[in-house]
């Protein structure tokens, strides 16, 4: 396995690697939500779906060019 050349680039600006730190987030704050709150304000599952949701999102990014880290599109 190799790193891509542009990883500084690709860390900066990929929409897949910031819906994937979204993702992560959400997670998060679902699991710590329930640690301060014995009823959390929101539905318990509210914060794991949205998380999976923007995972699915940061999927579809993936395969998505994005000419200002590619370069140039795919024809």
């Amino acid at each position: 396995m190799t790193r891509v050349h542009n990883w500084r680039e690709v860390l900066r600006y990929a929409w897949s690697i910031k819906l994937n730190v979204a993702a992560a987030v959400l997670g998060a704050i679902e699991f710590i939500l329930p640690m301060f709150f014995d009823s959390p304000p929101f539905h318990r599952g509210l914060f794991a779906a949205l998380a999976a949701l923007v995972s699915l999102g940061a999927t579809i990014a993936r395969l998505l060019a994005q000419p200002e880290l590619s370069g140039k599109l795919d024809e």
